[in-house]
């Protein structure tokens, strides 16, 4: 039985998603071989030329100039159970940092010429109403996971189906690459259960200090982890139930945006742990969608390293970021762009005028 409705908007964008094209992969990797450079000389930035062929279905791969971050912002009822020092209404502050253009990503964004908006799917404060921050809100934060769900199986498809449809509109409207961000204080602590649940990895392995929490906190929150596993029992191969157990509202609409950039064929750069956590609800409900996704980054979180195991992704880069918002998808976007234009413009060894033999 499907998981949506056959006029949902997931059931459409999962019924578009097919494997990345494995010939427009081979075509990029014969045309390196023809291009004025020792062979694999660019190293790993091939390996993403390859992969943005294959995500596009062309050999060479458009450049993605147009790039738009999506912040997806919620709220956690864990936060009760004082697994962070932060206030709850920092989300709402920091949402409206991004809106007003203050916010690291913001920063960020501007400087390699990515746009920003806000998805407002929970969170549990007021937030500005800005013309950057769309507001899809299904719930005012989840419930407390330790003690129930986090949220109905109803709620976890509304975040999706909200995600989905985001994603859908920007691309229509123009952006060839995607990027996760995130904000949502206590959003650690509902990913390293969603790592824990996808992987089966204990607690303790999956659980990092977040905002830099200290022992006691640190040995609180991983207990709060695995009391919400036991409690729950999550199983991998029901993705939704896994979401709505232990998950977050942003997970969802990450999950979601995900879905959609593999329906329309652009790539997706994932940020942190929270997007890790997200990519492992898409891949367990499409497999096909994770071969457009793009791991960003390696967060110091210890469930990031394990979920991007899981899904067979390699970080670009690894700076020890760990503020999330998308800051470090945002920092990878200028090498997707590289790889890309690598392919579309270096001379061949022909249009050179080089022989073989002068290599």
């Amino acid at each position: 039985m499907s998981r949506w409705p056959a006029d949902d908007v997931l059931a459409g964008v999962c019924a578009r998603i097919q494997p990345p094209d494995e010939a427009a992969r081979g075509a990029a990797a014969d045309r390196h071989a023809t291009l004025t450079k020792p062979a694999g000389s660019l190293g790993r930035l091939e390996d993403l030329g390859l992969r943005l062929a294959a995500i596009a279905g062309a050999c060479p791969p458009p450049v993605p100039r147009e790039a738009t971050v999506v912040v997806a912002a919620a709220d956690h009822g864990v936060h009760a159970q004082a697994v962070t020092p932060w206030p709850q209404r920092v989300t709402a502050q920091m949402v409206a940092g991004v809106a007003a253009g203050t916010a690291a990503v913001s920063v960020l964004a501007r400087e390699v010429g990515a746009a920003v908006v806000v998805l407002d799917v929970g969170v549990a404060g007021p937030v500005p109403a800005a013309a950057h921050v769309l507001s899809r809100r299904v719930r005012a934060g989840t419930a407390d996971l330790s003690r129930g769900p986090a949220m109905a199986r109803t709620e976890a498809v509304a975040a999706m189906r909200a995600g989905a449809e985001v994603g859908l509109e920007l691309v229509a409207a123009g952006a060839e690459c995607l990027l996760t961000g995130d904000l949502g204080i206590a959003n650690t602590t509902a990913s390293a259960a969603l790592v824990a649940a996808f992987t089966g990895a204990p607690a303790e392995r999956v659980t990092g200090r977040g905002t830099g929490v200290d022992d006691a906190t640190w040995e609180r929150k991983a207990a709060v982890v695995a009391a919400a596993l036991d409690r729950h029992r999550p199983t991998a191969g029901d993705p939704l139930g896994v979401l709505a157990c232990v998950g977050g509202l942003e997970h969802g609409a990450l999950a979601g945006l995900i879905l959609a950039a593999a329906a329309s064929r652009v790539p997706v750069v994932l940020d942190g742990v929270i997007a890790g956590a997200a990519a492992l609800v898409a891949a367990e409900v499409e497999p096909a969608s994770i071969g457009y996704c793009v791991a960003g980054h390696l967060s110091p979180e210890p469930g990031h390293a394990m979920a991007l195991r899981r899904l067979g992704l390699e970080p670009l880069l690894d700076l020890d970021l760990r503020l999330g918002e998308g800051t470090g998808a945002v920092l990878a976007l200028p090498l997707l762009r590289c790889a890309a234009a690598v392919l579309g413009q270096m001379a061949t060894f022909d249009s050179a005028g080089i022989s073989p033999g002068s290599r």
